[in-house]
């Protein structure tokens, strides 16, 4: 019997001498050398002690030691358990005390808060650091550079990672060798990356876009990896001309539409930039096919997913959706409350099946059957409309709709149009207690830098272009967006801001 996703990674591995990984200071890692250090990390975890299915939990800098540990965990047959670096030690008492890990690796300067953690659940500690250096490294270095995976099946536990937790308790999506496997495979495919390819990495590796998609691709295709620990303007604009591809949120983008030295002629030889985690406004992707003659490719997931839909690699990428469900994938748009699907073009929660899709929650049962139908699909709670030429459009999470005066206010709508609007930068809307209306509609506004924008002429703006129930009662100007690690808008923090806006 296999390890079933090692063993996949292991067969596209044409070239043992290629590099796999290079980091921004010059440090190189060959295909063999991925091998050679994983096998390592995979006898150390044995050493401590680690057994099929025990989870390693994780909350280290982006290293490449820190990335041949997640293989190890796989090869070693347990479940990897990515931890937020910017989480902190009282939101590791949860996430620890529920995984029950029985190795926990943490940062040297972490150790002595988040050591009573984990000897109250008996997990063995260890520390890796930003130089990918510590005890752990050092039990690697002393162990030997040959393992013999453990043999797991295709449902068999890979990772465990944690969803958010914006709203309520937060919940550990299961996913299995084989959800990640396929996922990659049918992205390689779709996006079609090959070993040519070298991928700028500066996504975080605590989360399903910088761990799953960038990195499982980049081994499945057996291409490499420009490896920053986190964007960074300079250091992406100097390694753009050696890669071939991005993969990115929308700030990244951002940022580089920012700087005067991002250049058509500086990308000209790229081959395509993908982009995910949060919305990518319409405007965005206009202003960077201008600068640069690239269309970015807008995709779909989430967590308990990994990615179900892409805007198609040859053909139209749309600005403002997310394309088409992937090969393999089953989507559907359906009404939240019955769960049958609504009319072409109207409103509903998109709910998928396929491979991708996770297999239930670490230790919520109930959740877990809440969240699926009968017949096995997976409500994702993302609201959205597909079009008659089949473009999906996402207009927000179930939970952001806003109910005002009886009347649905999808969120999306109302950002769209106000992001066109000269001056604003970008915006997020929500909706807070009225006392008349149940809801109202409050857009947060950012303005671009210089520009002068007013709460009254973004009101004025929209009296002609929305619908009176979707204008907002209420416009507030701020400096910036509150956002996560992966550039999601944290609207949960704007509605306690504005909570009492009309009480």
């Amino acid at each position: 019997m296999s390890n079933h996703l090692f063993d996949e990674i292991r067969s596209r591995i044409a070239d043992p001498g290629k590099v796999f990984l290079e980091t921004a200071d010059g440090q190189k890692l060959t295909f063999a050398g991925v091998l050679e250090r994983s096998a390592r990390y995979a006898n150390a975890l044995i050493s401590l002690g680690v057994q099929p299915d025990d989870r390693v939990a994780v909350q280290v800098e982006k290293t490449p030691d820190a990335l041949m540990l997640y293989l190890a965990t796989v090869r070693a047959g347990a479940v990897f358990l990515p931890l937020n670096t910017a989480y902190t030690p009282a939101e590791i008492d949860y996430f620890i005390s529920d995984a029950e890990p029985a190795v926990f690796v943490c940062d040297p300067k972490s150790e002595s808060a988040l050591r009573p953690i984990a000897d109250r659940v008996g997990a063995k500690l260890q520390v890796l650091d930003s130089r990918g250096q510590g005890t752990l490294r050092d039990l690697a270095d002393a162990v030997s550079p040959e393992f013999e995976d453990v043999p797991r099946l295709d449902d068999d536990l890979a990772a465990i990672l944690y969803t958010s937790g914006t709203t309520g308790r937060s919940k550990g999506a299961m996913l299995s060798h084989e959800n990640l496997a396929s996922n990659a495979r049918t992205l390689v495919t779709y996006w079609q990356f090959t070993e040519n390819d070298v991928l700028l990495h500066a996504l975080p590796i605590f989360h399903t876009h910088g761990l799953f998609v960038a990195t499982n691709v980049m081994l499945m295709a057996g291409g490499s990896m420009l490896f920053l620990p986190k964007f960074d303007l300079d250091a992406a604009l100097a390694m753009l001309p050696r890669a071939t591809s991005m993969m990115g949120v929308p700030t990244f983008y951002t940022r580089l539409l920012g700087s005067d030295a991002f250049t058509k002629d500086l990308v000209g030889h790229m081959r395509v930039f993908i982009s995910g985690s949060a919305p990518l406004s319409a405007e965005v992707h206009r202003a960077f096919r201008e600068r640069t003659g690239h269309a970015i490719l807008e995709r779909y997931g989430m967590t308990e997913t990994n990615m179900s839909t892409s805007n198609p690699y040859e053909g139209e990428r749309r600005a403002g959706t997310v394309g088409f469900p992937l090969p393999g994938v089953g989507l559907r748009i359906a009404d939240p409350k019955t769960g049958r699907e609504v009319a072409g073009g109207a409103v509903g929660v998109i709910e998928v099946k396929g491979p991708n899709v996770f297999q239930g929650y670490w230790r919520m049962p109930e959740k877990t059957a809440e969240e699926f139908r009968s017949d096995g699909y997976f409500v994702t709670g993302d609201m959205a409309r597909i079009a008659s030429d089949g473009y999906i459009s996402i207009v927000g999470r179930s939970k952001d709709l806003i109910i005002s005066g009886g009347f649905n206010v999808y969120p999306a709508e109302v950002e769209t149009v106000i992001d066109e609007l000269p001056g604003v930068a970008e915006s997020a809307v929500i909706g807070v207690p009225h006392p008349d209306f149940g809801e109202a509609v409050v857009a947060v506004v950012a303005a671009k830098a210089g520009a002068d924008v007013s709460p009254e002429a973004v009101l004025s703006a929209l009296q002609d272009r929305l619908a009176k129930f979707k204008q907002p009662k209420k416009v507030a100007l701020i400096d910036s967006l509150p956002r996560n690690t992966m550039g999601k808008i944290q609207k949960n923090i704007l509605r306690d801001e504005h909570r009492d806006a009309f009480q």
